[in-house]
């Protein structure tokens, strides 16, 4: 895969050109059923200060699907050593339950509900642990529903 959220049943990609475009197909590639525009992506996340990483380096699917009940975490994200490398950061963002999950085990905290955040210590600064509905059309909630989500945090953050 080359970039974060390849798939198109997820809805990231609709769901951040919602929010920053009025326009939830910005980043659907144009006459493609299954693509996104890569470039056009990666521009935008450099241009808005958006940085993506995993919560975990490795996993093992047991079935063959990315659902959060089917992925074993073999090693988690050492995110201290990478909020190291942004000192900028203030925020992170988790997009669904076992990511938020893996998050909380490795800051040795509490998770904070769908749509909400908690302050936790992390990398000498405070930072806000934010988790957010999965974007995934397998998560039961309506689109207009996850971008007002993600509007919201968007705004307490200041990037809207």
């Amino acid at each position: 895969m080359s970039f974060f959220y390849p798939n198109p049943q997820n809805d990231m990609w609709r769901i951040m050109g919602q929010i920053f475009y009025g326009d939830k197909m910005r980043f659907v590639e144009q006459g493609a059923k299954t693509g996104f525009c890569y470039e056009e992506i990666v521009a935008f996340c450099q241009e808005k200060g958006i940085a993506i990483f995993d919560t975990a380096q490795a996993v093992i699917r047991l079935q063959g699907n990315a659902a959060d009940e089917h992925l074993e975490i073999v090693e988690r994200t050492d995110t201290t050593a990478l909020l190291q490398q942004i000192p900028l950061c203030h925020d992170i963002c988790c997009t669904g339950g076992k990511a938020a999950q893996t998050l909380a085990e490795t800051l040795q905290s509490d998770m904070p509900k769908a749509g909400e955040y908690i302050k936790t210590n992390l990398a000498d600064r405070t930072v806000r642990f934010w988790r957010m509905p999965s974007s995934s059309r397998a998560y039961p909630l309506s689109f207009d529903k996850k971008v007002a989500a993600y509007r919201q945090m968007f705004q307490a953050i200041g990037m809207l």
